[in-house]
Order: structure tokens, then C-alpha cells, then sequence
């Protein structure tokens, strides 16, 4: 072997233990790069204070479509040989139905099906008391009440197919004044049950010694209206079913998990085998809470085998959906010659409409706040839900609370008044402070209710009586 042969061989062992090191190397780094502070430092805000995104933009996925006028709303839907549904609505507040005959609409040129309360497996529902019919069968406790549904192949022939279905009815004498309905005994509207169907109470300290010890007491009475949430989009759904025996439900309900299991329990069907898939909701307000018109669109198109939708006209949003519930404050509230309130009762009569829908957790609700925010040692407050027949109430924006802050805060101003005290003034000797104890005897941490009155008297640049800070 000559000399270059030799340092040829030299050169390729050197490159290969060179390589062979730089592999060493190289499977000897981290198996990830190291962590780099990113430029703009996250810093967990103080309590109390603003998080850095309030006041910044903020772009919502939606806007564009909205903007545009290119959102798809459910009513925008529609699915191959799709029906349309209506509903047959009762006209009368109470009453037995004698009689029902869908022979002429059911022959009416279009009409493809009818049902009826004899249609439905199961025919009551609700989110707490199942009071609800999907169709009434016997009694109509309510003018919004459903008693018959048409699929037909253009709305305007449903609509035509209604008038032409009989109902004979029975008049009922209606019970319309909630106070009247708390006075009737057992059995009630909804025999054998009675019509206070909800009672809540709460007591703290003793109502009598306070009113015993204070220098004025004060009493009134106030009321609230019933309120319809008016939607820009009514209730609205679609129903179609697959050759397996599922049902797929595109609906405007806001809690689709509860829909489900009341649609499984009216239409006898295993909660797996249907399907809610939640549309892009044009208002709700707590008013989309519980079903309507999903069950009759799921029964109509099982029943003709084509896809079904329904939508509410804007009467039927006023007859046939929920409202806000009317309540009844009776206040009364003892006062030192300084205007701190020693004691406070309150009684509350709920109306609840025809079905109990949402109400006793609007009762409640509205109990525990009707002593309003003010640190109260002595308080009685009762509240009962009746049934009537009128449209029913339910779920809306608050829960009973609007309607007893209107109440609580009125009668605060009643009281300044007679004793001669700026309504500010009053307020921020009786609110709720760090510490205070709710009407339940909670205990109540990081409260701003003086620091809240305060800056808004500031800004709104009030003149009343000078103001303890």
C-alpha cells in the first residue's frame, strides 16, 4: 500500500469519527427548545379592577353574516318535500272540549296530515311540573292553548285547514284575579291539585320586635303587568326522521339538553334517537326556555314520513308562548325617626298563568330579593304561585327580581319622602356592606353597593342632601 492510499484511509476514519461525534451531539440536545418569555408579560388583575381587554375591540364571528343580512335563521331552512305545520289554537280562557272533527280538513286539497291529543304517546310535559299538554285532549286551561296541528304543503293551506277543523267546547268559568285563585281550596284548576302549587318563606331575626321598636311603620301595595318578550324571531322548529327511527330537531330552544329529555318523555322515544341541533337564536330572553312547537312538528312528520317546520305567528308569541310573571308586593316596613329600616315583611302572590312552566324558580328568586339590598336584621318574606287561567308565565331576563326591585325601591322612595330624607341619603344608611348578612344569612363578601350609589350620584351630578361618604 503506498503512502496515499495510507493517508486516504486516515482521512475517511477521521470524517467518520468526526460525524459519528456531531450524531453524539446531536442526540444529546434537548428534545425541544428552550422556553422564551413572549414580549407582552400576562399580569393576573388586582380584585376589583378592569382586565386589560375591557374597553378594546373585539371582533364577533358573526358580525359579518349579521351585517349583511346573511345569517340563517331557522325559518330561512328548508329541507326536500318539506311541510308546513300550524296549530289550532283554543280561543277560550277554560273549558272541556265535548268535541273535535278534522274530517274536512283533513280533506282539504294540500293538507297532508292531522293530529290531535289522541296522536300524542305522552301528553304532558314540563321543566318542573309535567302540567303542560302538547295538544289539549280534555280541558283547555288557557285561550293559547293547542288543540289540533295540520302539515300541509304551503302555510296558507294550513292556515285554511284550521278554520276548517270543529271544536265544541264547555265553558269553565274562568279564574283570572290571582288573589281569587289563592283563596280556592283543594282541588284547584288542575284537580285533584291545588292551585297554590308553589309556597317559599324566609325568616330572619324577629319581624314583630322590630316593628315594636321602630318610630314609623309603613305599609303599600304594588303590582306588575304581564310582559311579553317580543323576539324579532317567534318560536320556530323542524323536524325530519330517518329510515332508523330517529329525530333530528332543529329548534330555537335555548336549553336543547332539557328539550330533549321532554321530547323523549312526549314522544316515547329514547333520548338517544333524538337530535337537537341548536340555529342561530334571533332573541330569546329566557322566553326559548322550554318547547312548543317540537313536539307537534316531530308527530306530524313521523306521521306523513316528509320533513315538517313550524313557525309561531306574532299573535300566537302573545297567546301561546311564555310571559313575565304579574306579581303582587304587599310591603311592610318599620323605620327609626333616621330612616334605618328595623324590620321588613313581604308577601308575594305570584300569577303562573295556566302551567307552572318556569315558576318556582321564579318564586324563589324572588323571595329571597324582595327585602331589596339593604343590611334588614328582621325579615318575614312569603311568597306563593297560583295557577289562572290566563297565558302562562315562566322564564324572562331576572327571575321574579325586576318585578320586586320595582316594588322594594318604590317603597324606599315613599319612605324618604314621608320622613323628610334625600332618597340617596336613605339608601346609603340601610345598603349592604362587607360582612352584612343576605336575607337568607348568607354572608356577603366584596360588597359595592355604597361604593356603586356613590359614583353613579357623582356622575349623574345629583343635589340632594349631603351624602356621608
Amino acid at each position: 500500500m503506498d503512502k496515499k492510499e495510507t493517508d486516504d484511509k486516515k482521512a475517511a476514519v477521521i470524517e467518520r469519527e468526526s460525524q459519528t461525534e456531531a450524531l453524539r451531539e446531536m442526540l444529546r440536545a434537548p428534545a425541544a427548545a428552550p422556553l422564551a418569555p413572549l414580549p407582552l408579560e400576562t399580569l393576573v388583575p388586582e380584585v376589583r379592577q378592569q382586565t386589560p381587554a375591557v374597553r378594546q375591540r373585539a371582533t364577533r364571528p358573526d358580525a359579518r353574516l349579521h351585517g349583511l343580512g346573511q345569517t340563517k335563521y331557522i325559518d330561512d331552512f328548508y329541507l326536500p318535500g318539506m311541510l308546513f305545520a300550524k296549530i289550532k289554537r283554543a280561543g277560550i280562557a277554560s273549558a272541556r272540549i265535548v268535541r273535535i272533527d278534522t274530517k274536512e280538513a283533513e280533506a282539504l286539497p294540500g293538507v297532508v296530515a292531522v293530529v290531535t291529543a289522541r296522536d300524542v304517546p305522552c301528553n304532558s310535559f314540563g321543566p318542573s311540573l309535567k302540567d303542560q299538554p302538547v295538544l289539549a285532549g280534555e280541558r283547555v286551561f288557557h285561550a293559547g292553548d293547542g288543540v289540533a296541528a295540520v302539515a300541509a304543503v304551503t302555510e296558507q293551506i294550513a292556515a285554511e285547514a284550521l278554520e276548517k277543523i270543529e271544536v265544541e267546547y264547555e265553558p269553565v268559568t274562568p279564574v283570572l284575579d290571582p288573589l281569587e285563585s289563592l283563596k280556592l281550596e283543594t282541588p284547584g284548576l288542575h284537580a285533584p291539585n291545588p292551585n297554590i302549587y308553589g309556597h317559599k318563606v324566609i325568616r330572619k331575626g324577629d319581624v314583630e320586635k322590630g316593628f315594636a321598636a321602630s318610630y314609623r311603620i309603613f305599609e303599600a301595595s304594588y303590582r306588575t303587568q304581564m310582559v311579553e318578550h317580543v323576539p324579532l324571531e317567534p318560536h320556530s322548529s323542524l323536524a325530519t326522521w330517518d329510515a332508523n327511527g330517529r329525530v333530528t330537531i332543529y329548534s330555537t330552544l335555548g336549553r336543547i339538553t332539557l328539550g330533549r329529555a321532554d321530547l323523549a318523555r312526549t314522544l316515547a322515544v329514547p333520548m338517544s334517537r333524538i337530535r337537537i341541533i341548536a340555529t342561530v337564536v334571533g332573541g330569546n330572553f329566557g322566553g326559548k326556555n322550554e318547547i312548543t312547537t317540537e313536539p307537534v312538528v316531530a308527530l306530524l312528520a313521523k306521521k306523513t314520513g316528509r320533513p315538517v317546520k313550524c313557525t309561531f305567528t306574532r299573535p300566537e308569541e302573545f297567546t301561546s308562548s311564555t310571559t313575565r310573571h304579574p306579581i303582587i308586593m304587599d310591603y311592610k316596613t318599620g323605620v327609626t325617626k333616621e330612616g334605618r329600616i328595623l324590620a321588613r315583611q313581604v308577601r308575594l302572590v305570584l300569577d303562573g298563568g295556566a302551567y307552572c312552566s318556569w315558576s318556582e324558580t321564579t318564586l324563589a328568586k324572588a323571595c329571597i330579593l324582595s327585602p331589596g339590598p339593604y343590611d334588614i336584621e328582621n325579615i318575614y318574606a312569603e311568597a306563593f304561585v297560583v295557577y289562572t287561567n290566563k297565558t302562562m308565565t315562566g322564564a324572562m331576563r331576572g327571575f321574579g327580581a325586576p318585578q320586586v326591585c320595582f316594588a322594594y325601591e318604590s317603597h324606599m322612595d315613599d319612605i324618604a319622602e314621608a320622613l323628610g330624607i334625600d332618597p340617596l341619603e336613605i339608601r346609603l344608611r340601610n345598603v349592604l356592606r362587607e360582612g352584612s348578612l343576605s336575607p337568607t344569612s348568607q354572608q356577603l363578601h366584596s360588597v359595592v353597593v355604597r361604593e356603586t350609589l356613590l359614583q353613579a350620584a357623582q356622575r349623574f351630578g345629583w343635589n340632594g342632601a349631603e351624602v356621608r361618604a
